[in-house]
C-alpha cells in the first residue's frame, strides 16, 4: 500500500490489482487514477474520472475548459453526479423494480434503463473499463452516449455498464453530458459571449471533450487512439450524427453506431434536422423573459432547480426522436445548427460530402415503427382511411390500394405493415443519400427481439431494448432471462465489438450482415437474422421512395 496525498487530503490507497490486470495506478494528462475490479475481476473500472472543469458558475453556458491537474492518486471507483436534471425511478412512466427479480411496472423501461445518483452541475466526469493487461495493448476503444431526450441520462444507468463489452476485448468508455437547459440553451447574450457568434450545443461540445480527452489518455488503459468508435442510442444515436456533422470533431474518431437515432429521409416522421439560430436566440430570449431574468447574468445566478422548473410557452426543444418526442424548437432543450459545432443540420452536411466519413451502423426497433404498439388496439377501418387521407393527400387512394382492409382487425394489421415499410424504406433511403459522397460503408438493421418482462406482447421490441443485448448487460437487469435471450446478446455484442475493431461486424459464427451495396434491404437481427426487404412488395418500395422523397 501506498500513502498519497490527493486534494490535499491524505488519503490510504492500496494498489491490490487483479492478477494480470492493468498495471496500477495509471497516470493521466492530469494525473494518477487508480480503478476497481469489475464483477469479473479481470476487468478493471476506473469511474468517475474528470474530462474537464467542473461547468459552474460564471462557466455555465461556456465550452467546456480543462481539468485542474491533482497530485498524487485518485482513487476512480464511484461514478461522477449526473448532470443537473430531475433523477426519478418514474422518469420515463415506470414504476421500480422493488424486489431482485420482480419487476413492477406499467411502461417498457424500468430503472435497469434510469439514472440512480445525485445530479449537479458539476457532472462532467467520465469511466473507463479495461480488461487490458498493458498499456501497450491498444484495443479499439467504444465511446457509449446515452440518450433521454437531451434533457436527462447518466454514464450511471446499470445496462450502459462497460464490463459487457470490455470482455469482448474493447476499452470501454460512458461520459456524462450535460442535458436540458443547462446543456443546450441559446441567448443572444451568449451568442456574442462566445468569440463564434453561436450559443447552445454544451452538451455536444462536452462530448467533444471527452474524445478529446480519450486522444491524450486511453492509451495508458490500453486503447487505441486511431480506433475510436461512438455509439449512441436515441438522443445519444442523433448526437453521434451530430459528431459526424461537426468540423469540431474531425480525426477524433473512426466509427460510428447509430440506434434508433434518426438514421431517416423524408416525411418518416422522424428527423434530424436541427433548427437555426436566429429562431433559437428568440425562444431563447422568451425563455429568459420567463424566468424574470434581463440578463445572462441574472440567469447564471440561479439555481439549476430552479432553471429547470416548467416555464409555460417554453418546453420545446430542437428535434423530433423516436421516443423522445416532438420538441418543437425552443433552443432550451436539444442540439441546434449554430455555425459551429454544427454548420447544417446533419442530413445536409451529409448530402454536401462534408461529413467525418466514417463507417456506421444504424437501425431502429420494430417496436418504434407501429409494428407491437399500444395504438394498434385503436385501430379502426375508418381511422385507418382517415389517417391515410390526411397523410397522403392525393396519393392515399394509392396508398390503399397497396394496403387494401375490410374491416377493423385488417386496419390494424395493415397500419403496422405499412409503418414498418415507411420507416424501413426511409432507413435504406437515408444509406442510399449517403453513398452519393461517402466512402466508407454503411450496415442497417432492425432489431425484432422482445425484451422479456411485464407486458412483454404489449411492448414488444420497444425503444431502447436492444441495449442491454448490444452492450452484453443481461447482468444489469432482473428481468428473467433465457438461454435465447443469452445467445442473442452473445451475438448483438460480437457484431457491436467487431465493428468497433474493424468497421464490419461480420466475424466467425455470426449470420453474414450485408453492408449497404443500392439494395432495399435491412438486416433483420434478433429473433430472425439475416437480410429481409426494406418493404414487402416492389410497389409498396416505389409508392414510399416517391412519397419520401418527394419535395
Amino acid at each position: 500500500m501506498t500513502i498519497t496525498r490527493f486534494y490535499g487530503l491524505v488519503a490510504l490507497v492500496t494498489f491490490a490489482a487483479p492478477l494480470c490486470a492493468l498495471q496500477q495506478p495509471v497516470k493521466t494528462r492530469s494525473g494518477l487514477v487508480s480503478g476497481v475490479p469489475g464483477k469479473d475481476p479481470a476487468i478493471l473500472a476506473f469511474k468517475g474520472i474528470p474530462f474537464a472543469a467542473p461547468p459552474v458558475g460564471d462557466l455555465r453556458w461556456r465550452a467546456p475548459g480543462p481539468v485542474a491537474a491533482w497530485e498524487g492518486v485518485r482513487r476512480a471507483d464511484q461514478f461522477g453526479a449526473s448532470c443537473a436534471q430531475i433523477i426519478s425511478p418514474r422518469r420515463l412512466g415506470t414504476e421500480s423494480i422493488t424486489k431482485p427479480g420482480v419487476i413492477q411496472n406499467t411502461a417498457p423501461q424500468t430503472d435497469e434503463f434510469a439514472a440512480h445518483n445525485d445530479a449537479s452541475e458539476d457532472c462532467l466526469y467520465l469511466n473507463v473499463w479495461t480488461s487490458a493487461k498493458s498499456a501497450s495493448e491498444k484495443r479499439p476503444v467504444f465511446l457509449y452516449i446515452y440518450g433521454g431526450g437531451f434533457d436527462h441520462g447518466s454514464g450511471d444507468v446499470p445496462i450502459y455498464d462497460g464490463e459487457g463489452l470490455a470482455k469482448k476485448g474493447l476499452v470501454v468508455v460512458t461520459l456524462n453530458y450535460r442535458v436540458g437547459v443547462i446543456g443546450f440553451f441559446v441567448h443572444p447574450e451568449l451568442s456574442k459571449e462566445s468569440g463564434h457568434n453561436a450559443s447552445g450545443n454544451y452538451g455536444l461540445l462536452d462530448q467533444i471533450a471527452g474524445l478529446k480527452w480519450i486522444q491524450d489518455n486511453i492509451a495508458a488503459f490500453g486503447g487505441d487512439p486511431n480506433r475510436v468508435t461512438i455509439a449512441g442510442q436515441s438522443a445519444g444515436g442523433m448526437s453521434v450524427h451530430d459528431l459526424i456533422a461537426s468540423p469540431l470533431a474531425r480525426g477524433l474518431f473512426h466509427r460510428a453506431i447509430v440506434e434508433s437515432g434518426g438514421s431517416t429521409v423524408g416525411r418518416a416522421g422522424i428527423t434530424i434536422n436541427a433548427p437555426a439560430l436566429a429562431d433559437a436566440e428568440a425562444a431563447g430570449q422568451h425563455f429568459a423573459e420567463a424566468k424574470g431574468a434581463k440578463s445572462i447574468a441574472e440567469l447564471r445566478a440561479m439555481s439549476w432547480q430552479k432553471l429547470t422548473e416548467p416555464v409555460a410557452g417554453a418546453a420545446g426543444g430542437g428535434r423530433a426522436g423516436m421516443a423522445d418526442g416532438g420538441r418543437g424548437s425552443s433552443g432550451t432543450r436539444s442540439p441546434i445548427v449554430d455555425g459551429y459545432v454544427l454548420p447544417a443540420a446533419p442530413n445536409e452536411v451529409v448530402a454536401q460530402g462534408k461529413q467525418n466519413d466514417v463507417p456506421i451502423l444504424t437501425g431502429m426497433n420494430l417496436g418504434e415503427l407501429g409494428g407491437i404498439t399500444e395504438s394498434q388496439a385503436a385501430v379502426t377501418l375508418e381511422s385507418f382511411r382517415n389517417q391515410a387521407r390526411q397523410r397522403y393527400g392525393d396519393d392515399a387512394d394509392k396508398f390503399l390500394a397497396l394496403y387494401p382492409v375490410s374491416n377493423d382487425q385488417e386496419a390494424a394489421a395493415a397500419q403496422a405493415q405499412a409503418s414498418r415499410d415507411q420507416s424501413l424504406v426511409s432507413l435504406y433511403l437515408w444509406a442510399k443519400m449517403r453513398s452519393k459522397t461517402a466512402k466508407t460503408e454503411a450496415f442497417e438493421y432492425l432489431w425484432d427481439h422482445t425484451l422479456p418482462g411485464p407486458d412483454a406482447a404489449r411492448f414488444g421490441a420497444f425503444h431502447t431494448s436492444e441495449v442491454p443485448y448490444v452492450l452484453n448487460t443481461l447482468y444489469a437487469s432482473p428481468r428473467p432471462f433465457t438461454d435465447v435471450d443469452r445467445k442473442i446478446a452473445g451475438m448483438m455484442s460480437s457484431y457491436w465489438a467487431n465493428f468497433a475493431a474493424n468497421g464490419n461486424p461480420n466475424g466467425k459464427g455470426l449470420p453474414l450482415w450485408p453492408a449497404y451495396s443500392g439494395k432495399a434491404e435491412i438486416m433483420e437481427l434478433g429473433d430472425k437474422t439475416g437480410p429481409v426487404p426494406a418493404a414487402d412488395s416492389a410497389a409498396k418500395l416505389a409508392f414510399f421512395e416517391a412519397v419520401l422523397t418527394r419535395p
